[in-house]
C-alpha cells in the first residue's frame, strides 16, 4: 500500500509498473489520474494547502477502509498540493483485486472521498485574482452511495 501526499510530479507509468502483476490474487488492476481542470475559462492555476501529517492519516484510514471493504490486494493514493498548472496531474488512486468489481468501486470509492473529504483547501489563480474553492453538492452527493 502507498499513500503519498506530495508537491513534486510523479510519474504515471512508474507507479503502476509492476503493480499487482505476479500475484496470484489479483486477477483487476483499475488506475485513474486526476488532472488540473479549468471550468472557468479564466484560471490560471490551482493551488492545494493542507496540514501535512493530518492529510497523510486521513487518506491512509480512507484507504484502510477500501482494502477492508474490498478485500484489496494493493492500493496506491498520490495527491498533490502546492501550486499546479492547467493540465497537471493532481492526483491518482489505483487498486488491485481479485475481480474488477471491487477493484472499480473500491477505486471511485478513493475517488469520492478525496474530491470532498480530504483535508485540502483549494485555492483558484486567476486574471482576476484569487478566491478559495468552495465545496459542490454533486460532490457531496456522490459519497450518499458509499
Amino acid at each position: 500500500m502507498k499513500v503519498a501526499v506530495q508537491s513534486a510530479p510523479f510519474d504515471l507509468g512508474a507507479e503502476l509498473a509492476g503493480f499487482g502483476v505476479g500475484r496470484s490474487d489479483v486477477g483487476a488492476v483499475v488506475s485513474f489520474t486526476g488532472v488540473v481542470r479549468d471550468d472557468s475559462g479564466a484560471m490560471e492555476a490551482l493551488e492545494l494547502e493542507h496540514y501535512p501529517g493530518m492529510t497523510q492519516r486521513a487518506i491512509a484510514q480512507i484507504v484502510d477502509q477500501a482494502v477492508t471493504r474490498w478485500d484489496l490486494a494493493d492500493v496506491i493514493v498520490i495527491h498533490r498540493h502546492g501550486r499546479l498548472g492547467i493540465g497537471e496531474q493532481i492526483m491518482m488512486v489505483a487498486t488491485a483485486a481479485r475481480h474488477r468489481a471491487a477493484a472499480f468501486e473500491s477505486a471511485e470509492f478513493l475517488m469520492d472521498y478525496l474530491k470532498s473529504r480530504a483535508p485540502f483547501w483549494k485555492k483558484e489563480h486567476g486574471r482576476d485574482g484569487t478566491s478559495w474553492v468552495a465545496a459542490k453538492d454533486a460532490d457531496e452527493d456522490a459519497l450518499k452511495r458509499w
